[in-house]
């Protein structure tokens, strides 16, 4: 049979993505990386180098750009464990296939290095000479100019697939499904890596999503908070998409509260979307787990909530 296409799931964070992506990472042909790796999208990550070694290029910014990778990659990656599913980016990947494609990259995107000197702290009074521990030099790097972009992305889609795609060779399946909510703010990009894949954004009402922000440790606690995290996202994320040509491209749509009122119909559809035989998964939606958010809110509070996402909640298909 043919390989399906690698997966991206998508949405705006509580909307159901770990949900989705657990589902799709039940099926025989498809693994779950088990936590969001984020160095895709997030800042420092290759889609911010991407830029910084094509169109935004100079050796300071390209540097930089480096520096940032380095550390996501090497430090926070490497030591955030997380806290949900116990791993950190390298353990859920495979520390072989994740070290080898990080090890890879420095060859290929970097021309050069130097010490840089390092003036003393006392510099510019008399002849102060450096502590004994103040560093002498800093490493630099002159990054490469990739002036065919598309030469810079075959070198971050290998590294993509040595990680993905060895996760998934080591669990016996073809491809793989990778879920971070902010992917749907940068599917061009995802696309102009993996021009193949497939990405899922799925919704929920825009009501809900705000309730379960408010009830987490990572988002603002208030509703003010939450709304003036979410409204931008939701703003860019319809800018962008009545643009887009969505029809023609790999590109999946699905309502957390269709998934759980029709399960098996919906799963048959959503598998039969990504290429592959319907499959009976352990993990389903259910509407009692969507539908507690429903009296989270007081009237007032979601009149208020209803008036601030004017326009945003029929604009996501919901009344």
């Amino acid at each position: 049979m043919t390989a399906p296409s690698p997966v991206f799931v998508a949405g705006t964070g509580r909307s159901g993505t770990s949900q989705l992506a657990d589902i799709i990472g039940e099926h025989p042909r498809i693994h779950r990386i088990p936590i969001e790796t984020r160095f895709l999208v997030d800042p420092g990550g290759l889609r911010d180098l991407a830029d910084a070694l094509t169109s935004r290029y100079d050796p300071f910014v390209g540097d930089d750009a480096l520096r940032r990778l380095s550390e996501l990659l090497t430090v926070r990656l490497a030591g955030r464990r997380d806290v949900d599913r116990g791993h950190t980016v390298p353990t859920a990947i495979g520390e072989r296939h994740y070290w080898e494609a990080v090890g890879r990259l420095w060859s290929e995107l970097v021309a050069c290095t130097f010490d840089e000197s390092v003036p003393a702290a006392g510099a510019g009074h008399g002849d102060w000479p450096a502590g004994p521990f103040e560093p002498q030099s800093h490493r630099r790097a002159i990054p490469r100019y990739f002036g065919d972009r598309r030469e810079l992305i075959g070198i971050l889609r290998r590294a993509v697939t040595t990680m993905f795609g060895g996760a998934a060779a080591d669990a016996g399946k073809p491809t793989w499904c990778e879920k971070t909510p902010f992917n749907l703010l940068y599917m061009d990009f995802l696309w102009e890596i993996f021009p193949e894949a497939t990405i899922v954004h799925i919704k929920r009402h825009p009501v809900a999503v705000v309730a379960s922000h408010v009830d987490q440790p990572w988002a603002p606690p208030t509703v003010d908070g939450a709304l003036a995290w979410l409204r931008p996202v939701y703003d860019r994320w319809l800018a962008w998409s009545a643009t887009a040509d969505l029809t023609s491209r790999r590109y999946v749509e699905v309502k957390a509260e269709d998934l759980a009122a029709d399960w098996p119909g919906q799963r048959r559809a959503l598998f039969e979307r990504l290429g592959v035989d319907d499959f009976a998964t352990r993990s389903t939606f259910q509407s009692h787990r969507l539908e507690h958010r429903h009296g989270q809110f007081d009237r007032r509070t979601r009149e208020f909530v209803e008036r601030t996402l004017d326009g945003v909640i029929p604009a996501m298909g919901y009344a």
